[in-house]
């Protein structure tokens, strides 16, 4: 134990700033572990130190802070994640991007438990890091390279192979789409920062890809055998707890979601598909005829991930649409052609585009075109039904041709550029478009939505539990269950833990299992009580950076107009919607149990139990 420190932690943040061509490390406190863990908490918090309040995302004093967490590299499941924590483009707040794969593992074994990026390099360069620092390469020739060359090509240059992990921006980052994502390539999975634009903030800073090289630091946990009989308790009912994601992945959810009538089509005027045209999307579909192989991140026997292959159309060993991908490049843009909708998936993957972000976009540009909205020479590809041109659009988003300019800046800053009406048929909050689980039937995503930090998210609200009934379609104890929800996921980010294995085999909501992993752990003797406080602090750190930068209040903690206005019109959900006195009602309560004020804002009491009165506005 160094400082206090429990030696999980490797112990040291590593620094670079690009504008200086300088690195330098600080130490880890053990307050600050303690308060925080890591992984998120630990982004958060160093965000809310570097960043000005006013600093814009593409402004070089933006912070990208790459942070892992206490469990990376120890028995306890999944913790293959690590996080990109960044002022986004998207919602000009706090946002983490979680990925897997093996990059972080890698992080976590040099000993560094946060990585922060200042400033913009002169020329396009990447970041080599190893346990001993880091250099910062200038490398011209990686201009306009996908996602996955680049990957190979930095592979190459840094001579190691897969020994070297790497996480890569495309065009996109480059050319400042505001949803570029970044995608890491490993030997056994590949991993995506997908959501608010790590890409294009990568990109802002003439930063096309960071690459690690493992170091030797291995974690020593304060009770490994404890830890470890803990772990192995929990197999059984992870495994019968995600038979679903191991025989399909997450695009198992087509079907059921579809069934419930609560899956967005034609940018959401509707919530349920054809049951034929939803299963050629589906799941049962892919496993069938196109999945060649299960993919896992390291450490995690779930094995959700699936590659697929798409002979004629040159896909072989892409990624497979995830879930959220489906329903934004399929029954929200009415595109089914699966065939066509997995190459505009493995292009988003290569271009470096988050595929939640513009298909949902694009599914409103396409309501726009409907509406007479877009004049018609806008493109030739913004008909709802049009698959072969959704291809098309992709490649004209990532480097912003035509059409694809306005789509590049999401759908809120599109609708703002066109008319009071088209920003009716946006579909999102805070500058961020909705995934797939419903705003409008699920209580829950309503009042989980309006309150996120990272806006149109369901990494913060979960939606898990509420397919099970709870809080579906109820509003009673909905903002509480909502509250806690976003104490769980803080927590779990910042462990860092597959939110998959976390829900499927330790618990839905904070309990003694995770109690007693970060105490064997650590050595620390936390109640269960304690360990929720340290997401609900979390949660209250991210609000605080976001009231700062005035993007949290009661007026931005509201939903698309669609949800608060217009019913679900026909299917088993029919009628359900969250109109302004309900979303009003939960706000009050919400705000209550979390103890801030009228309008959004972390009384002084709360700061003072949760020890942050050093980071009040």
């Amino acid at each position: 134990m160094t400082d206090g420190v429990p030696d999980v932690y490797g112990g040291n943040i590593l620094h670079v700033d690009l504008s200086n061509e300088r690195t330098w490390t600080e130490s880890l406190e053990h307050d600050d572990v303690r308060r925080f863990l890591g992984g998120n908490g630990l982004a958060a918090k160093l965000i809310h130190e570097h960043v000005p309040a006013d600093a814009d995302a593409f402004d070089p004093e933006n912070t990208a802070v790459f942070a892992v967490g206490p469990l990376n590299l120890t028995p306890f499941q999944s913790t293959s994640r690590g996080v990109i924590g960044f002022i986004s483009p998207m919602t000009n707040g706090f946002f983490d991007s979680t990925f897997g794969g093996t990059f972080p593992r890698a992080q976590k074994s040099t000993g560094f438990d946060a990585i922060a990026i200042h400033g913009a390099a002169s020329n396009l360069s990447y970041l080599s890091i190893h346990e001993n620092g880091a250099e910062i390469v200038e490398a011209p020739e990686l201009e306009g390279m996908e996602t996955y060359e680049t990957c190979s090509e930095i592979r190459d240059l840094e001579g190691n192979g897969f020994d070297t992990h790497v996480i890569a921006a495309g065009p996109a980052g480059e050319k400042r789409v505001r949803y570029a994502c970044l995608l890491h390539e490993s030997e056994i999975r590949e991993g995506v920062a997908g959501r608010g634009g790590p890409g294009a903030v990568l990109g802002s800073k003439n930063l096309k890809a960071v690459a690690i090289q493992e170091g030797e630091f291995e974690p020593e946990l304060a009770d490994s055998e404890g830890l470890r009989s803990l772990a192995a308790k929990r197999m059984k009912p992870l495994m019968e707890e995600t038979e679903m994601l191991q025989e399909y992945g997450t695009s198992g959810l087509v079907n059921p979601v579809n069934e419930m009538g609560k899956l967005g089509r034609r940018n959401n005027q509707f919530e349920q598909t054809e049951p034929e045209q939803a299963d050629k999307v589906s799941g049962e579909t892919l496993k069938a005829d196109y999945v060649t192989e299960d993919t896992t991140c390291a450490n995690c026997a779930v094995k959700c991930g699936k590659h697929v292959s798409v002979e004629e159309l040159g896909i072989t060993d892409a990624k497979i649409p995830e879930f959220e991908s489906l329903y934004a490049t399929t029954t929200m843009v009415e595109s089914y052609d699966i065939k066509r909708v997995m190459k505009a998936n493995d292009l988003c993957d290569r271009l470096g585009i988050d595929t939640i972000s513009w298909g949902v976009t694009v599914a409103f540009a396409r309501e726009c075109y409907d509406r007479g909205l877009l004049p018609e020479d806008s493109s030739d590809h913004l008909e709802f039904g049009d698959t072969e041109g959704l291809v098309e659009l992709a490649r004209e988003t990532a480097f912003r041709d035509g059409i694809g300019d306005r789509l590049a800046e999401g759908s809120f800053r599109m609708a703002r550029q066109l008319s009071e009406e088209a920003e009716r048929y946006v579909h999102g909050t805070k500058g961020l478009e909705y995934p797939a689980h419903s705003p409008r039937g699920l209580k829950g995503m309503s009042i989980g939505y309006a309150t996120a930090t990272r806006g149109g998210s369901h990494h913060d609200t979960r939606p898990t539990p509420q397919y099970g009934g709870e809080h579906a379609e109820t509003v009673e104890g909905t903002p509480q269950f909502a509250a806690r929800s976003q104490h769980f996921t803080a927590l779990g980010d910042s462990l860092t833990q597959c939110r998959f294995v976390s829900e499927g085999g330790w618990g839905k909501q904070i309990n003694d299992r995770y109690r007693d992993a970060i105490n064997y752990a650590t050595g620390w003797e936390l109640t269960t009580a304690e360990v929720e406080e340290i997401g609900e602090r979390i949660y209250n750190l991210e609000r605080l950076i976001n009231v700062e930068r005035g993007v949290a209040s009661r007026e931005t903690d509201t939903l698309s107009y669609r949800v608060m206005n217009e019913p679900i019109p026909d299917g088993p959900a029919e009628g359900m919607y969250c109109p302004p006195d309900e979303l009003d009602s939960m706000l009050t309560e919400y705000y209550a149990f979390r103890e801030w004020d009228d309008q959004g804002k972390p009384t002084d009491a709360v700061l003072e139990r949760l020890d942050l009165t050093e980071y009040a506005v």
